[in-house]
């Protein structure tokens, strides 16, 4: 499996290449279902282009289980992934991520609230203003060291790119986290987006392996890990 490379192909494909107990850690956020088009702030955004963020909520949960056990598959033991999403509002009732992590054969290590300052002011509740990061680990052990001195409630505001990818995960945020990894060597992404994990692996001197569905996605992700290379040669 050649490293260092983000394929353009939906993870589940991917992931079928790749041996067993071969990735040490894994940051990603998935594709929430939040439907084809979703509100932030005053502005209502499409989703995605080839995949379509809009499908039957049972189906939808089974995906996430799937992917998330062919990642606990391709893990070495001990290994971690941090799997980040939220709680979402669906007729009225709230849906949260535990409701497919429990049926996963991941060990569930420690939730993370990530206050991102999310912009839904619908008044019909109090303001939904963080995400969640779930530290997931194959195993009991890990290699963790709180090297940064990390709380368990992380402030930093999402990133937007060249008005392409909304609301990407930034890149100090997926460094920090693996700098608490120091022994991994292999950082996948099956949602890589815009590359924000393949960047932050380089910049810790990891490598790095993922997939991207959206051909548009996919090409800024290259673009952005060029214009990264290239920042690093000049000096």
């Amino acid at each position: 499996m050649e490293l260092n490379k983000i394929y353009n192909e939906d993870c589940l494909m991917l992931m079928r290449k790749i041996p067993d107990n071969f990735i040490d850690l894994t940051i990603t956020s998935p594709p929430y279902n939040l439907g084809l088009k979703h509100h932030t702030g005053n502005n209502v955004f499409n989703a995605y282009d080839e995949y379509k963020d809009n499908i039957p909520e049972a189906e939808y949960q089974e995906k996430q289980i799937n992917v998330l056990n062919e990642i606990f598959r391709i893990t070495k033991e001990n290994g971690s992934i941090l799997y980040n999403h939220k709680n979402r509002i669906k007729h009225g009732k709230q849906i949260t991520p535990y409701e497919w992590i429990f049926k996963t054969k991941w060990n569930i290590k420690q939730e993370i609230i990530w206050f991102n300052g999310s912009q839904n002011f619908d008044k019909c509740r109090f303001y939904p203003m963080t995400e969640r990061i779930y530290w997931l680990s194959k195993g009991i052990n890990t290699n963790f060291v709180n090297n940064i001195n990390q709380h368990d409630i992380l402030k930093d505001t999402a990133e937007g790119t060249e008005k392409e990818h909304k609301r990407a995960f930034p890149i100090k945020l997926a460094q920090r986290f693996i700098m608490c990894f120091p022994d991994s060597k292999i950082i996948f992404d099956p949602y890589m987006g815009s590359g924000t994990t393949a960047i932050a692996s380089l910049k810790e001197n990891k490598k790095y392996l993922g997939s991207e569905i959206s051909v548009n996605y996919h090409k800024l992700s290259l673009k952005r890990i060029e214009n990264f290379s290239n920042q690093l040669n000049l000096f």
